[in-house]
């Protein structure tokens, strides 16, 4: 049984990057509410478990908390800011709700000793998001750690394996949280580092031949990330009993319906269907500037698509998404917001009968995703394809919708994405790309007046997309890139950098 590790949501922004932070280290973790009964927990054989932040006061009866008996498991236990008050909490400690001085950002620490911080010089700098704090330990714990203000930074129980720190390990801003993660994992939990990307490809390929011998499976291939290491991955398993309808709906960049179909028809053994469909929706988007409308329209279509191709292919057993973890955690855990509601297809095509739905990639990160794709020889242009929204160029294409339009957008944002490449910037940047604004500007030409299209360039850099900063592209960068745009792109007179971050902006502009 593969070892793994519990992270105990109460809430916190950064539960995600905690589960990530452990499966860097190749030990499997996986997130679950505070709510999860502690029989449950009992049952898994966790090989440890992480209290998570959270936002809330450990006073406060409305609070998320949990059943002190779980302290006594015998499972190692660390708490990571409100993980670690709430550990001091139900361990009889006493947490200060009115501390004078709170602690947000880098802040310095100084450590004191103890098993968790071996690897920690005696002065280095973490990252801390409190107001509450540990006034007084519980019994048989000691104080490892302080800041200025801070009386208890972090704290340990070496006798019953329970671990505290009132800083934030899992982001970068934190020296030596890396550390922290390999002391608990390796010194304390005693893991052996056994979630390998190979072992799981290996695994699920094998499982899923099993499980499915000559059963027929369907999967919408939009050419994403997740959609074509699902594809992939289903074909090594069971080759032509996998059917992808790829829908071009001529919302796509430039050259990239021809791309997928070339790369995914010579690499991998199923049956692909590309259903080109670019006036229909075209015309379905005719007059349309609203971009919810937009992609309420190219959601329904898609579907109705997806239903008509489903139908002429007779009985199929499955229906196959690529929905990834965060798509599952996103969707709620507990008493978290829901951040948005996936399905991957947009709703299941009512006409067709599937026994159920295989989500291969259920469990793992987008990070994780892009090593199972070269794993399995997808091409490295696919497995680091830019984030694409489902509605594709419309949201980027601002007010109507029209093949003039997109021709321009295409174009310029090709010529965006050639020069970050050629520049070496293409891995470092997170997301890039080109959005044609519903603005036209005067511009000079020769000896003429234009008025002609803006084209706004859009590069941010981001851990998680949940905030994100603007890209510090190099001018010179920039400027051969508008250079290019103005030059090459018919239509185009003037071209703006956007140096937004997020909040308060969101990635795409629409």
């Amino acid at each position: 049984m593969r070892e793994k590790i519990l992270v105990l949501d109460f809430g916190g922004q950064y539960n995600q990057l905690i589960a990530r932070r452990v499966r860097d280290l190749c030990v499997y973790a996986e997130i679950k509410s505070f709510k999860t009964p502690i029989a449950e927990i009992k049952e898994q054989n966790y090989k440890g478990i992480i209290f998570t932040g959270g936002p809330n006061s450990v006073y406060d009866p409305k609070s998320p908390s949990y059943d002190p008996e779980i302290l006594n498991l015998g499972v190692p236990v660390l708490g990571i800011c409100y993980g670690a008050q709430l550990m001091a909490h139900l361990a009889g400690g006493k947490v200060n709700a009115n501390a004078g001085a709170s602690e947000y950002g880098k802040i310095e620490l100084h450590k004191k000793g103890g098993l968790l911080l071996k690897g920690f010089p005696e002065n280095s700098v973490c990252w801390m998001s409190h107001r509450d704090y540990i006034e007084n330990v519980p019994h048989g714990f000691e104080v490892t750690a302080v800041t200025a203000d801070c009386p208890c930074a972090a704290m340990e129980n070496r006798e019953k394996r329970l671990f505290a720190v009132q800083f934030h390990p899992e982001v970068n801003h934190t020296e030596y949280g890396t550390e922290i993660f390999k002391s608990f994992l390796f010194d304390v939990c005693g893991c052996k580092g056994d979630w390998i990307m190979s072992d799981f490809v290996e695994e699920s390929i094998k499982n899923y031949r099993e499980m499915l011998g000559d059963k027929k499976v369907l999967c919408a291939l939009s050419g994403g990330v997740d959609s074509s290491v699902c594809a992939a991955l289903m074909s090594k398993a069971i080759g032509k009993n996998l059917t992808c309808i790829f829908v071009d709906h001529g919302l796509m960049r430039k050259n990239e319906g021809d791309m997928v179909e070339k790369e995914f028809a010579s690499a991998f053994d199923f049956n692909l269907i590309r259903v080109n469909c670019e006036s229909r929706f075209l015309s379905k988007l005719s007059g349309v500037s609203d971009p919810e409308r937009k992609r309420k329209i190219i959601g329904e279509e898609f579907i109705r698509v997806f239903e008509e191709e489903s139908k002429k292919l007779g009985r199929m057993d499955y229906l196959m998404q690529g929905t990834i973890y965060p798509d599952v955690i996103e969707s709620g855990t507990g008493d978290a917001a829901v951040i948005k509601s996936h399905h991957n297809v947009g709703g299941l095509p009512e006409n067709v009968d599937f026994d159920g739905i295989i989500e291969p990639l259920r469990n793992l990160f987008k990070d994780e995703v892009r090593k199972v794709g070269l794993e399995l020889g997808v091409p490295e242009f696919l497995v680091y394809r830019q984030p694409f929204p489902g509605p594709g160029l419309a949201v980027r294409c601002l007010g109507e919708i029209t093949n003039d339009k997109l021709e321009i957008l295409r174009n310029a944002d090709a010529i965006f994405r050639e020069e970050i490449a050629a520049a070496g910037l293409d891995k470092s940047i997170n997301q890039y790309f080109a959005v044609i604004t519903d603005t036209k500007s005067v511009g000079v030409m020769g000896d003429s007046r234009t008025y002609d299209h803006l084209i706004a360039l859009r590069a941010v850099t981001t851990d998680d997309f949940m905030t994100c900063d603007w890209a510090k592209i190099p001018f010179e960068v920039l400027a051969k890139a508008s250079s290019r745009i103005t030059n090459e792109v018919k239509g185009v007179n003037r071209v703006v950098y956007d140096i937004t971050q997020k909040p308060p902006a969101t990635v795409e502009w629409e």
